[in-house]
C-alpha cells in the first residue's frame, strides 16, 4: 500500500551544525498565542523533541517522540527514527500556515463550529538509509489550535534525495512498513489525573506520580485551579492500536505503549487546552482533526429512543411487558406520541445471541421483527436491531446489514466484539462504514474500543458504550460514577449511558435481567439524559412510568436534536455538573446532577437570547434522597426569566434538577 501526503513545509527558524549533526529548534502558536508548541533536536540523545506551554506556564516538559521502523526490504532489522544522523531543512516562508474552519455538523453539540489553527510540519532525513527513490524520512505534522494542540507523525520515503530540496520536492510517500511508535508525555508537575477506566468507575482522582502501570485514555488532568487538560488520539488508523499509555510509580511522564502497527502514519496526538473541566467537555477538537464525510448522511436520524431489554419483566396495572411484539406495539405508539425517534431491539430476537446456529436474519422471532418495523413506519418511528458479534461473525456480516436495510430497519446495536483492541478498532470501523453503505445508524456495546471523534466522518455513529451503563446499579453505579464520567469519558465522544429509569422505588425492580436498584432520583435521572452527549438517548422504561411524571415526560419529549447549541455552565469532576442544551426549536433545557452530595446551585441564564422566557423548574423535593425515597419531587411552573434571571435550586443527595426554558 502506497500513500502519496503533500507536506508543506514551514519556517525552521534556527539552523546549525552541532558535532556534525545538523539540528533544529521551532515553535508554532495558537492564533490567541495563548498556547505554544516548541519542538527541537536532543542532539545528546539523538531523539526529537518537544514542549507545550500554555499562557507562559509549560505543562508538558521536554518529551520524545518519534518511531521505529521494520523495513520489509532490510530484512526486518528495527532502526529507530530519532534525529540522531538525520538533517533537518527550512524553508523560507515568513510564517506557519493559518486555517480557519467553519464546519456544520449533521448533529452534534451545536449546528456551527467554528475554528482556528496554525499549522507547521517538519521533514528529518536520513542520507544513510538512502533508497533508490530517496531519503527515509519521518514527519511530524504539528496544528496549534485556541482550544490545544495535535500532532502526528509519518513514517515515508522524501523524493528527490537531496538535503534541501526545491519548491517541487515536499512529497512524501508512506511506505508499507511496521513501525513501533515512542512518544512521551513529560507532565510538568504532579498533576490530578482521571482515567477511563472500562466499564467500572474511573480512575481518579490520582497523582501522576502514584499512578502505576497502564493507563486508558482518555486522561483529564486538573494542572490549576484554572487550567484542565485532556489527553487523547483522533483520526485512528483502521490499522492502528488504540493508544494505552503507560507510567511508572513516582514519574509524572505518561508514554504511549508501544505496539507494532503496519503502515507509516500515526493517529492524531492531541492535548485539550480549557479553563474549566467544562471546556473539554464542550471541544470539538477530536472531530474536527478528523476527515469530512464523503457520502450524503441526511438520514441519519438523533433522538430519544426506548429500549426493549429492560422493560421485560415490568408490571403495570395487570399487564406484563415482554421483549415480543405486542409490548413493541405499545412502544412504538408512545413514542410516537412523544416524538421520540425510535425502538431499540435488544439480544436473543433472532435466537440466544451467543450460540453459533442464531441465524440474524432468520432466526425466532425475525418475521415479527419485519413486522413491528413496517408498524414503526407507519408511524413515523425508526427500529433499531440488536447484533451479536457472534453472529456478525458466523454469517456474512454485510448480507446481514444488507437484509436490515431491505427490512427498513434504522440502525444496529453491535454487542461483544471479540479481539484484541487493534482487531476490535478494524472491526469497528469496518462495520461503521458497511452500516453506512445500508443507512444504518450504529451503537456499540460491552467493552467497545474509544471514540475518536470519527462521527464527523461517520455520522451514523451516533454512540457507544464507552462507560459504565448504569442499570447495573449499586454492583458498580453510584452517583459519583455519573458526574465523573460526564467530564471524562464524554470527551472521546458521545456515550450511551442508558440513563432514564423512573421505576426507583425502594427494592428490587420486576425486570428480569439485572433487577437490582438504581441509585439515583427521578429528576436526577431525567437531567441525566440531557446531560449525556449521545445520537441516540436510548431510555430503559415502560410508557407508564414516565406518563407518571408529567412534567419529566415533557421536558424528555423537549429533548429534540439536532441541538442548536450546548453549554456546560458549571460544575467539578466527580461533584456535580450543570449543562445546557438548546433544541431544534430553540426552547432551552437545563439539566443538572450530583454526586452523593446534597447542594445548592444558582445558575445565571445569561446565554439566553434577549426577550422573555418561560420556565419550568423541576427539582427534587425537600425529602428526597438517592437511597430512602428515591421517587418524590416537585414543580413550579410559569417563572418569567430573561438573560439577566437567576434560577437557584437544590439538588437532593444523588439527585438532580430539570429546566425547561420556552
Amino acid at each position: 500500500m502506497k500513500r502519496i501526503i503533500l507536506f508543506v513545509v514551514f519556517a525552521v527558524s534556527f539552523l546549525c551544525q552541532v558535532s556534525g549533526q545538523v539540528v533544529f529548534e521551532d515553535k508554532v502558536f495558537s492564533p490567541d498565542k495563548r498556547i505554544c508548541f516548541s519542538i527541537k533536536s536532543d542532539t545528546l540523545r539523538g531523539t526529537v523533541c518537544y514542549r507545550i506551554d500554555v499562557e507562559g506556564k509549560t505543562v508538558i516538559d521536554w518529551s520524545d517522540l518519534g518511531i521505529d521502523y521494520v523495513n520489509a526490504r532490510n530484512s526486518n532489522v528495527p532502526k529507530a527514527l530519532g534525529m540522531n544522523n538525520f538533517h533537518s531543512y527550512r524553508k523560507d516562508y515568513k510564517r506557519p500556515r493559518l486555517v480557519k474552519e467553519k464546519w456544520a455538523p449533521l448533529w452534534g453539540k451545536r449546528t456551527v463550529v467554528k475554528s482556528a489553527y496554525y499549522e507547521n510540519s517538519f521533514i528529518l532525513l536520513e542520507p544513510s538509509l538512502e533508497d533508490v527513490a530517496g531519503l527515509y524520512a519521518f514527519a511530524v505534522n504539528v496544528r496549534v489550535y485556541n482550544e490545544g494542540v495535535a500532532f502526528r507523525i509519518y513514517l515515508g520515503v522524501h523524493t528527490p534525495s537531496n538535503i534541501l530540496p526545491n519548491e517541487d520536492s515536499e512529497i512524501i510517500r508512506l511506505i508499507p512498513s511496521k513501525y513501533i511508535e515512542h512518544t512521551d508525555f513529560n507532565f510538568a508537575g504532579d498533576y490530578t489525573a482521571w482515567y477511563y477506566n472500562g466499564e467500572r468507575h474511573n480512575i481518579g482522582p490520582e497523582n501522576l506520580s502514584d499512578a502505576n502501570g497502564e493507563r486508558l485514555p482518555v486522561m483529564i488532568i486538573k494542572a490549576a485551579d484554572d487550567l484542565y487538560l485532556g489527553l487523547h488520539e483522533a483520526d485512528l488508523s483502521p490499522y492502528g492500536w488504540p493508544m494505552r499509555l503507560s507510567s511508572e510509580q513516582g514519574s509524572t511522564k505518561m508514554s504511549v505503549i508501544p505496539e507494532e502497527t503496519p503502515y507509516g502514519e500515526t493517529a492524531w496526538r492531541v492535548l485539550m487546552v480549557g479553563k474549566t473541566p467544562g471546556d473539554l467537555v464542550d471541544s470539538h477538537l477530536l472531530e474536527l482533526l478528523n476527515p469530512e464525510p464523503k457520502d450524503d448522511f441526511s438520514w441519519v436520524k438523533p433522538g430519544v429512543y426506548l429500549w426493549d431489554w429492560r422493560i421485560d419483566g415490568a408490571v403495570w396495572d395487570g399487564y406484563h411487558y415482554g421483549m415480543n411484539y405486542d409490548s413493541w406495539v405499545r412502544m412504538i405508539d408512545f413514542a410516537a406520541e412523544q416524538g421520540f425517534q425510535g425502538l431499540v431491539l435488544d439480544a436473543n430476537w433472532y435466537g440466544p445471541e451467543f450460540e453459533k446456529d442464531s441465524d440474524p436474519t432468520k432466526g425466532d422471532k425475525a418475521r415479527d421483527v419485519q413486522r413491528i418495523i413496517k408498524y414503526g413506519k407507519d408511524k413515523g418511528v425508526g427500529v433499531w436491531l440488536y447484533l451479536n458479534d457472534v453472529a456478525g461473525t458466523n454469517y456474512p456480516i454485510e448480507e446481514t446489514l444488507a437484509q436490515y436495510e431491505e427490512w427498513g430497519a434504522s440502525g444496529v446495536k453491535y454487542g461483544f466484539m471479540n479481539g484484541n483492541p487493534q482487531e476490535k478498532n478494524r472491526k469497528t470501523q469496518e462495520i461503521t462504514a458497511l452500516c453506512a453503505k445500508h443507512h444504518l445508524m450504529v451503537d456499540y456495546h460491552d467493552y467497545p474500543v474509544h471514540p475518536f471523534g470519527q462521527m464527523r466522518t461517520y455520522p451514523n455513529a451516533v454512540t457507544r458504550e464507552y462507560c459504565k451503563a448504569q442499570l447495573d446499579g449499586r454492583q458498580i453505579f453510584q452517583p459519583k460514577t455519573f458526574v465523573t464520567s460526564a467530564f471524562v469519558n464524554m470527551v472521546a465522544g458521545p456515550i450511551d449511558q442508558n440513563n432514564g429509569f423512573l421505576e426507583l422505588h425502594q427494592g428490587r425492580t420486576t425486570r428480569k435481567d439485572n433487577n437490582q436498584e438504581v441509585p439515583s432520583t427521578v429528576t436526577g435521572e431525567i437531567a441525566r439524559t440531557l446531560i449525556t452527549w449521545s445520537g441516540a438517548t436510548v431510555i430503559p422504561d415502560i410508557p407508564e412510568y414516565y406518563q407518571k411524571y408529567p412534567t419529566l415526560l415533557e421536558f424528555l419529549s423537549a429533548e429534540k436534536q439536532p441541538w442548536q447549541e450546548s453549554i456546560t455552565l458549571t460544575g467539578e469532576i466527580g461533584e456535580y455538573i450543570v449543562m445546557a442544551r438548546q433544541n431544534k426549536d430553540g426552547d432551552w433545557l437545563i439539566g443538572a446532577a450530583t454526586n452523593e452530595d446534597e447542594r445548592e446551585i444558582e445558575i445565571p441564564l445569561s446565554f439566553l437570547g434577549k426577550g422573555k422566557f418561560t420556565a419550568t423548574v423541576n427539582t427534587d423535593a425537600d425529602d428526597t434522597h438517592y437511597r430512602t425515597n428515591r421517587e418524590t419531587y416537585q414543580t413550579v411552573s410559569g417563572i418569567s426569566v430573561t438573560r439577566k434571571s437567576t434560577i437557584k435550586i437544590r439538588l437532593a443527595p444523588g439527585g438532580g434538577a430539570c429546566i425547561l426554558i420556552k
